[in-house]
């Protein structure tokens, strides 16, 4: 693969020398912005050999280098050549400003407009201007013009969610939002990310892994109407036949000449400067159009679940909880024997899941991470890697599932055979702080980073910590990674509201040892446990039914009130779960995995 890939740069360097290129830029990314990418647009790891969700390589005439972030930095020096890629950190170093401090003062940075925001192009600019280089967005991605094997743009069927489990008719919200829209006197709102789209229109697609969306654009008029540019030969009768007459199918193609129409009425036109990309932008302002920078406005109503959403995402995981009950039985049964490897382990699972009528797939890539491999936060297991399960070691299984009716994902770290006293130590700094969390009551208005800390107070104790966020949105059988609220050291503007579903995932790592992460999803709603509260408060509803490892806990640091969460979790998980389970040896395993916890 090396010398595949050194071909594909000495191709790529002999265009940028052509077009008077210092340096290009190749994003993990497509023309929506989003997690999950097509296989026509796996530009990045095409050119590079890196697989990781996100990150930018940066290839200069004489050198290149690769830009991920603390995810996925031992997963990037495993993927590429020492020899021809260096690797950065994202945030600490990020492309932009490598750039400004290793181009010389004139030199031209190339881009795809289609592949980068606005925001991210304002800032880039910015950073390159400072040293005397310039951004130049390229006609043709220049990477397509060497790919001459690229895959064929997705064609997969779209089809409707239904009423039950959506809950709002289409109609019904675009009336609403579009309305919102007039009243703040904004003309129509560009739509560019698939996951709103779907949500909006009550469809479900299967254009990219993992997240059942069809790949679309759409814009959303003031008074409901909605123009959507989708393949029309991806409907199938059942969704033509709900979106009624105030949805209008248009060709991919046209998106432009739509655009040019708004700017030739000089209509206002939101976009979200943080997912829209710059090539769209351009054509509007260019056309005549102003531009009225906000959020997406599908974004928040999207987030906020309603009552029949919620109520789909609790039975998608009772359901969950069950398979996991089934597959935890099995792996402690298996594994202490030997034989196991990190790729049967995420069949297994899959196997499970997939018994359920209601599962349409995995919401990522399962992270199996036996001994060192767990420790690399964002780990996916290949052929290459695939490592046995050993006596002694830590196992992370990080994975979730797509059902009809909700997106799960949940994270169980175990041990396989007897741990060590260091391991049950920091496994119980992780389980402190995730039960802080868990039982965490906070004022309306809060957000996500103000409750970032609960989770890593007692691993801060200790001079430990981990690098990444504790918490992301989740979608309602659509992204496991939405926005726009999260739990995070990073700024944050959006407060957590009822309605919104989050992860719950505090970690710690020990590089070349084991890997530590214990996540739950949670939903946000209103605190009744506060008697004469002076305002309104929220606190944390547990959507996730797995039984956490016992036999990892030190009980003796917990606090009273500790012991009596991960108790009364323990208990709901057996009232829920057992139901669903035969009588029989998973049963008795999930008695015993759920028992009470008390001091010795």
């Amino acid at each position: 693969m090396t010398d595949t890939i050194r071909i594909r740069l000495s191709r790529l360097r002999a265009l940028m020398a052509s077009g008077g290129l210092a340096a290009f830029l190749v994003p993990k990314a497509d023309e929506h912005q989003g997690e999950y990418v097509p296989a026509r647009a796996e530009r990045l790891e095409w050119i590079s050999g890196f697989t990781g969700s996100a990150g930018v390589a940066a290839i200069l005439m004489d050198r290149a280098a690769l830009f991920v972030d603390g995810r996925y930095t031992l997963q990037a020096g495993q993927q590429v050549d020492a020899a021809d890629w260096e690797i950065h950190h994202l945030v600490e170093e990020p492309a932009a400003r490598w750039l400004a401090t290793t181009l010389p003062a004139g030199a031209k940075v190339g881009f795809d407009p289609w592949l980068f925001t606005v925001s991210q192009v304002d800032w880039m600019t910015a950073e390159l201007a400072r040293a005397g280089v310039s951004a130049v967005p390229v006609a043709e991605n220049l990477i397509d013009l060497i790919w001459e094997d690229q895959p064929a743009p997705p064609m997969a069927a779209i089809v409707p969610q239904l009423i039950e489990y959506a809950g709002q008719e289409a109609a019904d919200k675009c009336a609403a939002i579009g309305g919102a829209l007039g009243a703040d006197g904004i003309h129509a709102a560009l739509l560019t990310q698939p996951d709103a789209i779907a949500w909006l229109l009550n469809v479900r697609g299967a254009d990219v892994p993992n997240t059942p969306l069809p790949l679309s654009f759409a814009v959303l008029h003031a008074d409901g109407r909605v123009d959507w540019f989708v393949a029309e030969g991806k409907l199938t009768p059942a969704v033509k036949a709900t979106l009624g007459n105030r949805v209008s199918v248009r060709a991919p193609d046209a998106l432009g000449a739509v655009l040019d129409d708004l700017g030739t009425q000089a209509l206002k036109v939101r976009i979200d400067p943080s997912n829209t990309a710059l090539w769209l932008a351009e054509r509007l302002k260019a056309a005549g159009a102003t531009l009225e920078r906000g959020m997406d406005p599908i974004s928040l109503p999207k987030a906020c679940k309603n009552a029949a959403e919620l109520a789909g995402c609790r039975a998608a995981h009772r359901r969950d909880g069950a398979a996991m009950a089934r597959f935890l039985h099995w792996l402690e049964e298996t594994a202490a024997g030997g034989g196991l490897d990190e790729m049967t382990v995420v069949d297994r699972l899959y196997a499970f899941r997939a018994e359920d009528p209601l599962f349409r797939g995995n919401s990522f890539d399962s992270i199996s991470g036996s001994g060192p491999n767990g420790a690399i936060v964002h780990y996916r297991v290949s052929a290459e890697s695939n490592r046995m399960l050993g006596l002694g070691e830590l196992f992370l299984i990080d994975s979730g599932a797509q059902y009809q009716d909700g997106t799960t994902d949940i994270t169980r770290t175990v041990a396989i055979g007897v741990p060590t006293e260091e391991m049950r130590a920091h496994f119980t700094a992780v389980l402190r702080g995730h039960i802080a969390l868990s039982r965490a009551r906070f004022p309306a208005g809060t957000v996500g980073g103000q409750l970032d800390a609960f989770a890593r107070q007692f691993l801060w104790q200790q001079g430990l910590d981990y690098d990444h966020g504790t918490g992301h949105g989740v979608g309602s059988y659509l992204s496991v990674h939405e926005g726009p609220a999260r739990i995070s050291k990073a700024a944050s503007t959006v407060a957590l509201q009822p309605g919104m579903i989050l992860s719950n995932e505090p970690g710690y790592y020990r590089t070349g040892r084991y890997g530590i992460r214990i996540e739950n999803l949670v939903a946000v709603e209103e605190c009744q446990a506060l008697v004469g509260a002076e305002r309104r408060f929220f606190s944390f509803e547990t959507l996730t039914l797995a039984p956490i490892s016992r036999e990892l806990i030190l009980v003796e640091i917990l606090l009273p009130e500790e012991r009596a969460w991960i108790n009364a979790y323990h208990a709901r998980v057996w009232n829920e779960i057992s139901p669903l389970i035969d009588e029989g040896p998973v049963l008795e395993w999930l008695k015993a995995a759920t028992a009470v916890i008390k001091l010795s």
